[in-house]
Formats: C-alpha cells, sequence, structure tokens
C-alpha cells in the first residue's frame, strides 16, 4: 500500500507539472524516478523508454505505466497513469464545456489556438525528424509516407504507410546490431502477457464489428478511441491525423481542442477529453479516454515480460526504424492537411504562424507561453 502512496504523489505531481511535450515528459520522469527517488537506474531506464517508443501509443503514458508497474504490480501502473493523466482530463473536460456551452467556437481566441496547432506541429516535426528519420534512407521513407497518405487520405491509407514502412525497414536495416537488454523484475510473468495480447486483439477485431450492428454514440467512441490508440506511433502529435479523420466534427472545432490540449500539462491524448465531451458530454469524454489509453496498458502488460527477448531481435529493431520514419511522414502530411489548410486563411494567420513558430525554435518559449500568445493575438486580430 506504501508503494502505492509512492507512486500516486509522484505521478500527480509529474501530472501538474510536465509541460511541454513527450520528450520534455521523459525529461521529467528520468529526473523524478531516477536522480530524486532512485527507483530505477540509467540503464533500466533507457529500456523502458525504448520499450515503450517500440510500442504504439503515447510513449511518456506508457513509460509511466511501466514505471509504476515494476515498483506496485499492475495496479501501480493504473495508480502512475492516473496520477499522470487526470490532471489535464478535467481541464480538457472543462474547457470543452465553456467553448461549446457558452458559443466560443467561433471567437478570436479559438482562431488563436487553431493557428498555434501549426506552428506547435511543425516544432514536433523538427524534432522527430532529428529522433526517427536522421538519414537519407530513412527521410526518403518519411517523403514517401506523406506522399502516399495525402494521395489516400483515410485511416487504412495510414495503417497499410506503416506496415509497408516496417517491410522496407526490415530489409534495409536488417543488418544493424539491436542493443543489449536488462532483465525487468515484474509481479506478474509471461501468461498475464499472453492474456493481455489477447485481450488487446480481440477487442481491436471485435469493436468494429459491434459498431456495424449499432448506431449507438457511445460505441463508436470506444471503437474510434481504442482503434487509434491501438494503431498510432509516433506520440501524441501523430494522433492528430487520424483522430481528425475518425471523429465526426468541425475542423474549427477539432483543431482549438488540439491547441487546448498543449497548453496543459500530461499526455497529449488527453484531447480524447475535449473531443468526447463535445460527442456526449461527460460520459463521452471518460469513455473516450478510457478507450484511447487501455491500449497502452493491454500493450505494456503484454510486452513487459517478454521485453529481454524483443529487445535482442535485429528484425524487430529493424521494422521499427522503417516504421518510425513513416510515422514522420504521416506528421508532415497531417502538418499540410488538416493543420495549415484548416487555420491559415490570411496573411494575419500566417504571421501568428511564424511569431509562435519563432517562439517556440529560437527563444524556445514554453508551449504554454506559446498558445498563450497565440491565443491573444487571435483575439486581437479577430476580437471576441
Amino acid at each position: 500500500m506504501g508503494n502505492l502512496k509512492e507512486i500516486a504523489k509522484a505521478s500527480t505531481k509529474l501530472g501538474l507539472t510536465s509541460f511541454g511535450g513527450p520528450t520534455a515528459h521523459l525529461g521529467y520522469f528520468r529526473d523524478e524516478y531516477v536522480e530524486k527517488r532512485k527507483w530505477l537506474d540509467d540503464k533500466l531506464y533507457a529500456d523502458i523508454v525504448a520499450l515503450c517508443q517500440f510500442l504504439p501509443g503515447p510513449a511518456s503514458s506508457q513509460v509511466g505505466i511501466a514505471i509504476g508497474m515494476i515498483r506496485g504490480g499492475i495496479l501501480g501502473g493504473i495508480v502512475s497513469w492516473a496520477g499522470f493523466t487526470l490532471p489535464s482530463v478535467l481541464f480538457l473536460m472543462f474547457a470543452a464545456y465553456f467553448v461549446v456551452g457558452f458559443g466560443f467556437t467561433d471567437s478570436g481566441i479559438i482562431q488563436g489556438l487553431k493557428i498555434v496547432a501549426v506552428a506547435i506541429v511543425a516544432h514536433a516535426l523538427l524534432g522527430m525528424q532529428k529522433n526517427l528519420a536522421p538519414d537519407a534512407t530513412r527521410i526518403a521513407i518519411a517523403i514517401g509516407a506523406a506522399i502516399v497518405v495525402l494521395l489516400i487520405p483515410t485511416a487504412w491509407g495510414q495503417i497499410g504507410v506503416i506496415l509497408v514502412a516496417g517491410v522496407v525497414g526490415y530489409l534495409l536495416f536488417r543488418k544493424d546490431k539491436a542493443p543489449d537488454a536488462v532483465e525487468l523484475t515484474l509481479s506478474f510473468g509471461k501468461r498475464a502477457g499472453m492474456i493481455a495480447w489477447f485481450i488487446f486483439f480481440a477487442l481491436l477485431a471485435v469493436l468494429p464489428f459491434a459498431r456495424t450492428l449499432s448506431e449507438n454514440v457511445y460505441l463508436g467512441i470506444l471503437d474510434t478511441y481504442y482503434r487509434v490508440g491501438s494503431i498510432v506511433f509516433g506520440g501524441g502529435h501523430v494522433v492528430l491525423p487520424m483522430l481528425e479523420r475518425e471523429v465526426e466534427m468541425s475542423n474549427d472545432l477539432f483543431l482549438a481542442g488540439y491547441g487546448l490540449a498543449q497548453a496543459v500539462p500530461g499526455p497529449l491524448f488527453t484531447l480524447a477529453a475535449f473531443l468526447g465531451q463535445v460527442t456526449a458530454g461527460i460520459p463521452g469524454a471518460l469513455l473516450a479516454v478510457f478507450a484511447m489509453f487501455l491500449p497502452s496498458f493491454l500493450l505494456v502488460i503484454g510486452t513487459l515480460p517478454f521485453w529481454s527477448i524483443i529487445r535482442t531481435k535485429v528484425g524487430i529493431q529493424s521494422a521499427l526504424k522503417g516504421v518510425n520514419a513513416a510515422v514522420v511522414g504521416i506528421l508532415l502530411a497531417a502538418l499540410y492537411d488538416p493543420v495549415f489548410t484548416s487555420a491559415v486563411k490570411s496573411s494575419f494567420d500566417f504571421i501568428i504562424v511564424l511569431i509562435t513558430f519563432t517562439l517556440l525554435t529560437v527563444f524556445k518559449f514554453s508551449p504554454i507561453k506559446v498558445v498563450a500568445v497565440s491565443a491573444l493575438l487571435g483575439l486581437l486580430v479577430y476580437g471576441v
């Protein structure tokens, strides 16, 4: 019980203070869990980060879940996730209620929030390119992925690109050396992992079929967000293009939610709370968040017991290099459509993009400050 209280205290602190996106979150986690609390060493932490980058879904949230599970079992993982995630979930639910309930969907502030998404996605794209597509071969994979996604703008088009990129990565990088792995001490074993994998794939297969039999809005939310949380590689920003194509909502409102999600600490996947609230109120928000993060739990439980084996398989690591490069291309396509095409309608809009992008990249402003500046500029240009 003491471990759970420790996990709750540490994760809630991170949930209230971790601004700046997935890369920054990993820095906060290392400072809290490795440097201050000494729950694990750098080598084990690096292996957990590698595991969560290997999996689809929100990498920083999965790192928190994995550390919680190592420290306090499966319940520890749930507590760790709740502390890190719920603060931003509650804020975005309130924001959605305020924006829609009080008719602020056409205000200058909302336009500013849409515009800042252009700068933030462009900034994220630059960082991801350096890490995931650092050489000419992987840049070529990224460009090819962007072209295909723009020509086939569907969720299945993105899935197909990821699969093909995995095959290409395997063929191109299979001679690379895989890193060594460290042993993980867990309170659950391979049997629990196999059960988690079974549930993961069963839901992925059953939910779309069940949705065809019923037009229930909650079943639709469960299917959409579970599927997106299951197949999105590359972290929070890459969830944008898939959700935009899956969720029936105006681009203006969708991008406003995305902009607001930048202004709060915690994982970007909590955008689901905003979208679910707009779609079906509080029950819709809670269900969307549950469905979005459920795959992360199942994947972490399913993979942790087998990680020492997976980590040393060159073929898997090679395929992942291709997938990660394709993720950069998918985000590049999203930067154009829907982000740029929906937000930038005039020279004034583009001027705000230039200002906010410069603040992010040159002057290193935090995302929350940049979001505030963009909202203020939108208010000044377009009024209330």
